[in-house]
């Protein structure tokens, strides 16, 4: 496979293993996909129900996603990045931990990332790469960046609907073709390439939402992509912290069991179905209270269930009282390998269309 270039860091795997929370992607999974030359990436999300030491949720997800960057660190000297939504309550908190834990990349969506540059202090050396939806956020985030922050984007992940967890699309743009990576992609490589020759400066763009086999990694770095963002294959494997019935639940699910539905996030999701969502769908669960308060756009009188119990009864394996959010191609799964193994097998499907790709590297505004 060909290098990708993201500011100082040259890959020689062109794989961001998407951040999966909550506790699906930590410390033992970044690190194993960065020892493999990709860049590892450690979720935020909810990591205060796992990290508990007596303290409160704000302050264990501090404590928490401090332990796992300096845990990934030491087992890999590779890239480690932490993905980190723009609609948690703690956002914040969690920026400013990853920034003086020395996460090398910060990957921030669901919302608009407007103010992060904000956070970098003098001598900072994290990258702040934006996830986005559409060629218009992308050419949002870039201005406002560079024009309030002098700051320029060292790559930009896009995010298609066929991705797993929260979508960035409506209801009826997630099956509309005009709307697919396939599509996305070319618009804002146009937007990145605009705003690059405005600046003297190249920034890559990533593919991510769907992408499963080494033939689409090909695909997209064939369409102009630097690389690709995956998720949803990297749970099926040893390395993933997720638990083995949580893994399990990837290997079992068949094509019609994957489904969108609606988050109290208040962004639609895409997830496996289990018999905690067939009793959300009958009306037959209601949140007692908000435990932690963890997203900002949560109002627990009005949705469904608390997200964050949810999610962590699946981390668990507790498919009663929870779900597994997952990538539409999660039914092609059907064992778990490890991550060397995951990789190889990417590599020789890429490797069977034995083209070349170019990836321009990076300029940084100093």
């Amino acid at each position: 496979m060909k290098h990708m270039t993201i500011g100082h860091f040259e890959c020689s795997l062109p794989i961001i293993q998407g951040g999966m929370g909550v506790g699906i992607s930590l410390s033992g999974l970044a690190s194993a996909v960065a020892n493999e030359g990709g860049i590892g990436v450690i979720s935020a999300a909810g990591i205060g129900m796992l990290h508990k030491n007596g303290g409160n949720y704000l302050q264990n997800s501090i404590d928490g996603l401090r332990s796992e960057i300096l845990k990934a660190k030491s087992l890999s000297s590779g890239v480690i990045g932490v993905n980190i939504m723009v609609a948690l309550s703690n956002f914040s908190d969690m920026v400013n931990t990853a920034i003086d834990a020395g996460a090398d990349i910060i990957f921030s969506g669901a919302g608009l990332p407007l103010d992060l540059p904000s956070y970098l202090k003098p001598g900072s050396k994290t990258l702040l790469v934006p996830i986005v939806s559409s060629a218009r956020a992308a050419q949002l985030i870039c201005n406002k960046w560079f024009t309030t922050y002098n700051y320029i984007a060292p790559a930009i992940v896009v995010e298609g609907p066929e991705a797993g967890g929260h979508l960035g699309f409506k209801l009826e743009q997630i099956s509309d073709k005009a709307y697919a990576l396939e599509q996305l992609i070319p618009e804002v490589l146009e937007a990145a390439n605009k705003f690059g020759s405005e600046h003297d400066c190249k920034i890559p763009v990533i593919a991510g939402g769907g992408v499963y086999t080494g033939s689409d990694i090909h695909k997209f770095i064939s369409m102009g992509a630097a690389g690709v963002q995956m998720g949803t294959r990297f749970v099926a494997t040893v390395e993933c912290d997720a638990n083995e019935e949580f893994k399990q639940a990837y290997i079992d699910a068949r094509k019609e069991d994957v489904r969108i539905i609606k988050s109290p996030v208040g962004m639609p999701g895409r997830a496996i179905n289990s018999p905690f969502l067939e009793a959300v769908e009958a009306g037959e669960r209601k949140p007692k209270s908000c435990p932690v308060n963890c997203i900002k756009t949560c109002d627990v009188d009005k949705v469904a269930y608390c997200i964050i119990g949810s999610l962590t009864a699946a981390l668990r394996g507790n498919f009663l009282k929870g779900y597994a959010f997952a990538g539409s191609n999660v039914w092609r799964i059907k064992t778990i390998v490890t991550v060397g193994q995951l990789v190889k097998e990417l590599k020789e499907e890429y490797n069977a269309h034995n083209k070349e790709t170019f990836i321009t590297p990076l300029c940084l505004v100093s």
